[in-house]
């Protein structure tokens, strides 16, 4: 058996009195394609930097097989000390002759990262994809990436999938996105109260596996539970019927409750509360003919859109395609450059923006919570104590008067949720909600969402989040062209990959009828007719397309229902099958609709 590449052996590691790597073990493989798992603050980032060496154990060996090579991706990256984006990639290579500076130029390229930028200025998405190239440009045996896909758009994210399929090293990622580790572990680290357990299945079992392994603990705690309970009525009984007593028996159960006291329980789940709010209007959005130049460059032109109560729309692009700005507009922020926007009645809106920009570093917990102004917290008309609101969100009572800057990421999204959910509202702007935040809460936060009952606009890179939660998904390519796509991000994928090979169909028969109509156009004229059995497809067409159009809006309404997928996920993915498959055939009986009437009118021209 090969020795592994990488290994931790009874690794310990404390801040302050609690322990946050407890006697850890755990191996790596030369081919291991690892997804590092577990609820914010149980210590991942902690832990993939023990695994890289950038943080030392209080206790513990950390042995890298001699002659291998790791790199990691911090969570946040810093560029600071050099003077562009491609000098902070450069110093990623082991080999600093400029022999292989070649490598970041491809990399460079692939990424989409502005080479001469200033690391000061860069923007997250920026510093973000520089940080992977620097990464990724020296090929090292073992690959750490922590939470890669933050702050990248799909298409990078698809890109960076592709490129770690072919990856020929070891790699362990730490991601919310269920899609990305889907696609790339085929083997599960799950952190948990300090130990490392590992699943060897792929990420889409793991949740199976966990809700197993927590039953198991569940049912092994009661037996302990019950032992204790028949040790006691041993104990006293016996001392009492006895004047000696069995001391090898009691030092048992006082070693038995020690075992109990020492049993580090999981945590709680978030239980999210929401403040509700009065009824919007049937009409939230309607926008006509909207048009957005920026520096010159068209972000989309002749966008029109009805966004009606109750509906949860995504929105998706390339950074830099105009998401937040075409945000903005419909929340009635800025002006469009042409068109109209017309808000609804009675709305009650609240915005979650990922720069967190209303979490002040020196304000306390409890401060971003009650304004500064007492112990409690309005969750719509309900008054709550502000401790028993931040158990509900995972907050130990003792973080209430800590500032915003000690605490992590995830903490601070969680944070950030915990007090906007907290206000009325009935129209819901998320701009990247799912970032830095675990499964658990991701997970809770879907569910959530879909018992709202008000409308939601949601910028996410998350695909798995968007097929979850939005209703249609509005998709700028970066390009200037806009279009609206009923369904989540893979309805989106399917839709335009129909629309692409009806493109490739159409002009497939265009190229036919160049070939074998216009040599046969002689004979045609003298015919000055469509064939009776063209002509009869050219009479019922329009009445069958009609047919089609009504029968995939009716469809569309009911896959529009926000709580179908929750309560019914089989007549979620029924409908959605039967979407796809009306679609394709409308788009086939169009095409040929639009060949016969081309055909006629070549007849009688």
């Amino acid at each position: 058996m090969a020795p592994p590449l990488l290994s931790l052996r009874e690794v310990d590691l404390h801040w302050g009195s609690d322990p946050v790597l407890d006697k850890l073990e755990m191996h790596i493989g030369h081919n291991d394609r690892l997804c590092l798992i577990g609820r914010n603050g149980a210590g991942k980032s902690t832990l993939l930097k023990v695994i890289a060496g950038i943080i030392e154990s209080d206790g513990g060996k950390r042995w890298l097989q001699p002659g291998a090579t790791a790199a990691y991706l911090p969570q946040e990256p810093d560029a600071t000390g050099h003077d562009t984006l491609r000098d902070y990639i450069l110093a990623g290579l082991t080999n600093q002759s400029g022999e292989e500076d070649y490598k970041a130029d491809v990399l460079i390229a692939d990424l989409g990262v502005e080479a001469e930028a200033d690391p000061l200025t860069a923007s997250g998405g920026e510093l973000r994809r520089a940080a992977l190239a620097r990464t990724l440009i020296a090929e090292p045996d073992l690959l750490l990436l922590d939470e890669p896909t933050n702050h990248l758009d799909i298409t990078i994210i698809d890109w960076l999938e592709g490129y770690l399929k072919n990856w020929r090293g070891a790699m362990v990622l730490i991601s919310h996105d269920r899609t990305f580790l889907s696609n790339l572990a085929s083997a599960c680290l799950w952190l948990d109260r300090g130990k490392i357990r590992r699943f060897d299945g792929s990420f889409d079992k793991f949740d199976a596996w966990q809700e197993k392994t927590f039953a198991e603990e569940a049912d092994a705690l009661k037996k302990l539970n019950k032992v204790i309970k028949d040790e006691t009525r041993w104990s006293v009984e016996g001392i009492s019927a006895r004047r000696t007593r069995n001391q090898g028996r009691l030092r048992r159960l006082h070693a038995l409750r020690d075992e109990r006291r020492n049993i580090v329980k999981a945590k709680g789940d978030v239980t999210i509360s929401l403040g509700g709010g009065g009824k919007s209007g049937a009409r939230v959005i309607e926008t006509k003919h909207i048009s957005k130049t920026f520096d010159g460059r068209s972000l989309f032109t002749d966008f029109s859109i009805r966004i009606a109560r109750g509906d949860r729309i995504g929105i998706i692009g390339p950074n830099g395609a105009g998401k937040s700005t075409l945000i903005k507009i419909l929340m009635g922020e800025i002006a469009p450059d042409e068109g109209t926007v017309q808000l609804g009645t009675n709305l009650q809106s609240i915005v979650i923006d990922q720069k967190r920009a209303n979490l002040k570093d020196d304000m306390s917990v409890m401060d971003v919570l009650t304004g500064g102004d007492g112990d409690w917290i309005f969750v719509g008309d309900e008054s709550r104590h502000v401790m028993t609101y931040l158990k509900e969100f995972l907050f130990d009572p003792s973080q209430a008067r800590t500032p915003v800057s000690s605490l992590s990421g995830g903490e601070r999204n969680r944070l950030l949720i915990a007090a906007n959910f907290a206000k009325k509202s009935n129209l819901m702007v998320l701009d990247e909600p799912t970032n830095d935040l675990d499964m658990e809460t991701l997970d809770l936060l879907q569910e959530t969402l879909a018992d709202y009952k008000g409308t939601i606009l949601m910028v996410s890179h998350d695909r798995d989040f968007l097929d979850r939660v939005v209703t249609s998904t509005i998709v700028l390519e970066g390009d200037g062209t806009i279009v609206e796509y009923p369904g989540g991000y893979s309805d989106y994928r399917a839709q335009r990959a129909n629309s692409a090979a009806a493109d490739s169909a159409f002009d497939m028969g265009r190229q036919k009828k160049k070939s074998k109509v216009i040599p046969l156009s002689a004979a045609s004229r003298n015919k000055k007719k469509l064939s009776f059995k063209d002509q009869h497809a050219l009479d019922i067409l329009p009445a069958e397309v009609e047919s089609l159009s009504m029968q995939i809006s009716e469809l569309e309404a009911q896959i529009s229902d926000p709580q179908l997928y929750s309560k019914d996920p089989a007549a979620f993915s029924r409908i959605s099958d039967q979407l796809t498959e009306m679609r394709s055939s409308l788009e086939e009986k169009e095409l040929r609709w639009l060949e016969l009437e081309e055909l006629k009118d070549g007849l009688s021209g």
